[in-house]
């Protein structure tokens, strides 16, 4: 017995000499490019535990916390953490290094197994590679259409406009504690029509139909409000809780009234519908054979195309707003502008989209303070090299070992000031003159770019638009916060967390409506 603590010295001794030979051969596998060195990796359960702890973790929202300053010489660093098992991520903010990757899709593919979660409706396009990816995109591409972007623009016009007829009809003063309180809905209403063609008004709750216990706004509501619950808790655990039961519901009532919509437009007379889910079933009626999407597919990619639209909208949106309250001559400027566009006050149309180019300058500079998606993961399958530079027009060729984890790291390509002078600043002017396009990747780019783009980006102009035309956005005024300086409300109504995408956390406003 006098010999066992001995033995389990010597075996723990072992294990950590084993480690620590592991780690510093993947430090030399990468040609010892600098960064992070860690002993648990940012994807690991401790991560969640620790939080941000030099050494230990470098924290769930790194990317987005250091944008661009942990670059040093090169714009390529990597994480290499020590437990369970040595791994490797190349972290990369080089605008042509980032184009290399994205237009080689052999060579750098999606792990999509990290994606096998958002699976629960059916596979979809986000959770593919290969040829069912192709089959995919070739069947959901034409839902996009100038057509549904249309329909995209008039009906988010007339939910602002209800919004404020509805609503706050009675108000010329409202104060909100989260700007997402009032964002959110709006991107619900408006994937709901465009996506669904189904239309959610801002008066009433929708009466539930017989044979269901939730209504198609609830059920929408807490489906893609809560879509965390779902990814990331196992079945049995959605039982636990009365919130955790009501999530498990909605998800079954979502799937319900998607079926039920799929099965009567199969059997009902053709109508001309622009809505995703219509010209999902059009595509995927027209002679495509073998390569028809079954149900469960399709229900599968049309509820990820409700998750892509709504939380990124209603964030995107929050932090804009959050900028125009806190840069006044901004929101001024825009106000300016958009009254010279409707010069005669009218309603804005479809047709003035392209002439609303400061609207569209505010919502791309937003985009690049904050990208929806901060880490856009990709990985090789078999050993190759990258060349990334610097600021000085200089190059290196690192070595890429098989099956290393690689990172597009969007707020380092946003915040490189190769790409963007003073990139810190809010200055939408930037956006109206040329700019280095590869270097602005909110909606990835490549093969594997947004296919919702423009549906997103009409959404956001048109509510952009209308808000600022009929409110005044102001910081929400409260005591306590008093005697702040400008950055300190800043960093305060700023403050974000990294879960399926980025997240403000509190962003307190208040409209005041123009006369």
């Amino acid at each position: 017995m006098e010999g066992i603590p001995l033995l389990l010295l010597t075996v723990g001794l072992l294990y950590v000499i084993h480690k620590a030979l592991a780690f510093h051969r993947a430090v030399r596998s990468v040609d010892n490019l600098p960064g992070y060195r860690v002993l648990f990796s940012q994807f690991g359960l401790p991560t969640f535990v620790f939080g941000r702890w030099r050494g230990i973790s470098p924290g769930t929202n790194h990317f987005f916390e250091d944008k661009h300053s942990t670059f040093g010489e090169w714009d390529m660093n990597t994480v290499i953490s020590a437990l369970p098992s040595p791994l490797v991520t190349l972290t990369i903010a080089d605008a042509d290094t980032i184009k290399e990757i994205t237009s080689s899709r052999a060579r750098f593919p999606k792990p999509v197994y990290q994606y096998e979660v958002l699976s629960f409706f059916g596979r979809n396009i986000v959770a593919s590679e290969g040829e069912e990816w192709k089959k995919y995109r070739k069947i959901s591409a034409p839902a996009f259409s100038d057509r549904n972007n249309k329909l995209v623009w008039e009906e988010t016009v007339r939910i602002m406009d209800s919004l404020f007829a509805d609503l706050w009809k009675d108000k010329d003063v409202i104060s909100l504690d989260h700007c997402v309180e009032i964002t959110l809905p709006i991107a619900l209403f408006v994937i709901g029509v465009a996506g669904f063609g189904r239309r959610i008004s801002w008066r009433d709750d929708e009466v539930v139909p017989a044979g269901h216990t939730m209504s198609f706004k609830e059920s929408l509501h807490i489906a893609s409000s809560d879509v965390f619950m779902k990814v990331f808790l196992p079945n049995a655990a959605m039982k636990l809780t009365g919130r955790t039961r009501r999530v498990q519901t909605a998800f079954a009532e979502l799937e319900e009234y998607m079926l039920k919509m799929i099965h009567e437009r199969h059997s009902s007379e053709k109508v001309e519908r622009h809505d995703l889910l219509s010209s999902l079933l059009d595509a995927n009626n027209d002679d495509f054979s073998d390569q028809r999407l079954l149900d469960s597919e399709l229900v599968g990619n049309i509820f990820i195309f409700l998750l892509a639209g709504h939380e990124t909208t209603a964030h995107t949106l929050s932090f804009t707003f959050g900028f125009l309250a806190l840069y006044q001559d901004e929101q001024e400027k825009l106000y300016q502008h958009i009254k010279s566009v409707l010069s005669d006050g009218r309603m804005p149309t479809y047709e003035d989209m392209p002439l609303l180019t400061y609207s569209m300058a505010v919502f791309y500079e937003t985009l690049r303070l904050f990208p929806p998606v901060v880490n856009i993961p990709k990985y090789n399958p078999e050993d190759t090299v990258l060349t990334v530079g610097n600021q000085y027009g200089e190059k290196r060729t690192v070595p890429v070992p098989k099956n290393t984890w690689i990172a597009i790291n969007t707020p380092g390509l946003h915040y490189n000031p190769r790409y963007w002078e003073n990139p810190e600043e809010f200055k939408p002017s930037r956006f109206l003159k040329e700019y280095n396009k590869d270097a602005f990747i909110p909606f990835s780019a490549g093969a594997r770019a947004c296919l919702g783009r423009k549906f997103f980006e009409t959404e956001g102009i048109a509510v952009l638009t209308m808000m600022v035309l009929n409110y005044k956005i102001t910081v929400k005024e409260e005591p306590q916060f008093a005697g702040e300086t400008f950055e300190q409300t800043k960093a305060r109504i700023f403050q974000t967390k990294n879960a399926l995408t980025l997240t403000p956390i509190r962003v307190p406003l208040t409209f005041t409506r123009r006369t």
